[in-house]
């Protein structure tokens, strides 16, 4: 499988685009609208952006104690479920007077729901998808995701514009209800991946199986660490340069486009593994340059160039799937998803206290090399990892009843 074409002619896949797409244009536009919400009742830059991003926090929590459901589910009632539940809570932060303290409840409840969510979706797609198609459609839906970001954003500053925010949460609301609707309608009845009942032993015993594996513990860092110190770096923009840090953004944006549709639609499947960490490099040693304050023009493509490097996650995502059994694809995904934003997080505060005792550009420097550094160590054990490597799945504890 190695067109767009035949990817959309599967129709679950269809349904799967569609129900991703509007689900990351109603975050989109949710996040947005509820950050001004927040700030215009608070006035406080750190509640509002705690309101937008917030939820990510949960997703550690879920982690550690919810990712066992990612495979104990059926897909297609989690998704739906999820994105309805979505929409229905998203309603309820548009009522009038809500404390933001409740608004705050509700954000990191949905963060929680939605660790699982990943795993859920990903593993389905390694169902409807042939193995040998996983990461041209994985690099797709990548694409759908920040289009979509891209589209959110702009429509919900247009709707601000005209609305208010309850009116426009209400509008995000109605989008996550529509991508339950396409799941529910579009996709397929499976049964769960794995048997027994979901729950925290569950979870940690999904986690032990996973990591006991030292070549996927070597994929999970490689998916961890690197791109999370690179992340530092973009949460300096606004300090590095505020006039300009938009355009930064946009080129980021952009570069990891089009390294989606170069790692999922031109790389050859035999040059994957030897790829992997040129790509990671790619992804830091530009921001050397850009820590040297280049002329505007320059750093926007430098920024652009490295943010191609972000594509290593997909060749690593492939492996991660071709490593693990099935009845823990969805756990493991979940897994990488949540360890993801950890680390994002992770990076954001370092580059962020770095910055504190050097300048911006200095911090980018040092988290550019850190990041250099750990691809360069990792680089040896991804090369020794094997094709395949199969593990024991967590014991099931009791057989699931749906």
């Amino acid at each position: 499988m190695r067109t767009y074409r035949e990817l959309f002619a599967e129709p679950e896949f269809r349904a799967l685009f569609a129900t991703v797409s509007a689900q990351v244009a109603a975050g989109t536009v949710t996040g947005i609208a509820l950050a001004t919400l927040v700030y215009g009742a608070t006035g406080s830059a750190l509640l509002s952006a705690l309101s937008m991003f917030g939820s990510s926090f949960a997703q550690v929590v879920g982690a550690m104690t919810l990712l066992s459901a990612a495979d104990r589910i059926p897909p297609r009632t989690a998704i739906a479920g999820l994105a309805a539940f979505t929409g229905l809570t998203t309603a309820l932060l548009a009522l009038p007077g809500l404390p933001v303290a409740a608004v705050l409840a509700v954000v990191l409840v949905q963060g929680l729901a939605a660790s699982i969510g990943g795993g859920v979706r990903f593993g389905l797609l390694a169902e409807i998808l042939p193995a040998d198609g996983y990461l041209l459609g994985r690099s797709l839906l990548n694409m759908a995701v920040g289009a979509m970001q891209i589209a959110g954003f702009a429509a919900g500053g247009a709707l601000l514009a005209a609305f208010s925010p309850a009116t426009v949460l209400l509008s995000g609301a109605a989008l996550s209800l529509l991508a339950a609707l396409v799941a529910r309608a579009g996709l397929t009845r499976r049964p769960p991946r794995a048997t027994g009942r979901a729950s925290i032993r569950a979870t940690w015993q999904g986690n032990r199986a996973l990591l006991s594996s030292p070549a996927r513990r070597a994929v999970y860092i490689g998916l961890w660490v690197p791109n999370g110190l690179i992340v530092g770096c973009e949460a300096l923009f606004v300090p590095y340069s505020p006039t300009a840090a938009g355009a930064l953004f946009v080129a980021a944006a952009l570069g990891m486009l089009v390294g989606d549709a170069l790692a999922g639609r031109v790389l050859p499947a035999r040059w994957r593994r030897p790829f992997t960490t040129p790509v990671q490099l790619l992804l830091a040693v530009p921001f050397l340059a850009v820590a040297a304050s280049p002329p505007l023009p320059v750093a926007l493509v430098l920024v652009a160039v490295a943010a191609i490097g972000y594509c290593g996650s997909l060749l690593l995502q492939d492996r991660l799937v071709e490593l693990t059994p099935a009845d823990l694809r969805g756990h493991s995904l979940g897994l990488h998803g949540s360890g993801m934003f950890t680390m994002q997080a992770v990076g954001a505060t370092l580059a962020g206290a770095v910055a504190q005792v050097v300048s911006p550009a200095h911090a980018m420097a040092v988290m550019a090399a850190a990041s250099i550094t750990v691809s360069l160590l990792l680089a040896p054990h991804l090369r020794r990892t094997p094709p395949t490597a199969p593990a024991p799945a967590a014991a099931p504890e009791k057989v699931l009843v749906d």
